[in-house]
């Protein structure tokens, strides 16, 4: 199918999945209230620099870190990789094929449309907390906003293909959901999620600056809280969206090879 004829499909496409995400608010709950481990960390956190700053990090710079952080893990969030494998194991994915419309790029579509349904969960949560606790440690820069748009999308996008990767996995493999296990196991150590990256020991944080860990929380959270000046903030924009390119390529080979192997069993 041509890139202009699923273009034209596509806002069905976020319609029916805004449909689904609707129809299962309840188990849209579920994974939103799953994703507040940064309020718990917020409250560690800020326990602990209570008495001392850590680092450059004081208590109302860990309360802007970790609730922009709240907010970053819900604007990319993506579970697809469970929808994916479910569908390649039962045969399903046949049905799928027979459409006009390549899965991925109803997968993406799906991901994509079930995010308002986490914004009017996450949002007020953030909005009250920063209002109560203030909202100093947060930039106002406008360019560093503008770089943030970009890193946010790109976070997104990584994460969709990373799900999309190891969904592919299961043309593979039996036991392709613990990929997503140890890619959760290195992002929750190396992503910011849990602690700034800026307080890593030097070496780990060599590490971590290397890896594609960080551009999917740690950077887009940066940018809202002011880490990085214009230059840098560029820099490491650029260095996201190389990850992504090479995301890409290794999910369209992952794709097309998995299709060769597939055969569709009951369903």
């Amino acid at each position: 199918m041509s890139l202009r004829t699923t273009m034209h499909a596509f806002p069905t496409l976020l319609r029916v999945g805004f449909a689904d995400a609707v129809a299962y608010r309840a188990e849209m709950l579920v994974w939103v209230l799953s994703t507040t481990m940064p309020l718990v960390m917020l409250a560690l956190w800020t326990t602990v620099a209570r008495d001392a700053p850590v680092g450059r990090y004081g208590e109302p710079e860990f309360v802007a870190y970790f609730l922009a952080t709240f907010i970053v893990r819900q604007l990319t969030g993506c579970w697809v990789f469970w929808e994916m494998t479910f569908a390649i194991r039962n045969g399903t994915l046949a049905l799928r094929l027979l459409r006009p419309i390549d899965p991925l790029w109803a997968y993406g579509a799906e991901a994509l449309a079930s995010m308002p349904m986490r914004l009017i969960v996450s949002i007020p949560v953030a909005a009250v907390a920063l209002e109560v606790l203030g909202s100093r440690g947060i930039t106002r820069d406008p360019a560093l906003w503008a770089c943030w748009v970009g890193a946010i999308t790109g976070a997104w996008l990584m994460t969709l293909l990373v799900n999309f990767i190891v969904g592919c996995a299961a043309f593979f493999i039996e036991s392709s959901l613990k990929l997503m296990d140890l890619w959760l196991l290195f992002f929750f150590a190396f992503s910011g999620y849990l602690i700034p990256v800026d307080l890593f020991p030097h070496g780990l944080r060599v590490v971590a600056d290397w890896l594609p860990f960080r551009f999917q929380i740690g950077f887009p959270v940066e940018l809202m809280t002011g880490a990085h000046g214009r230059s840098d903030a560029l820099r490491l924009l650029g260095c996201q969206w190389v990850w992504i390119a090479s995301l890409f390529g290794l999910t369209v080979l992952t794709w097309r090879l998995g299709l060769k192997r597939f055969a569709a069993y009951g369903g």
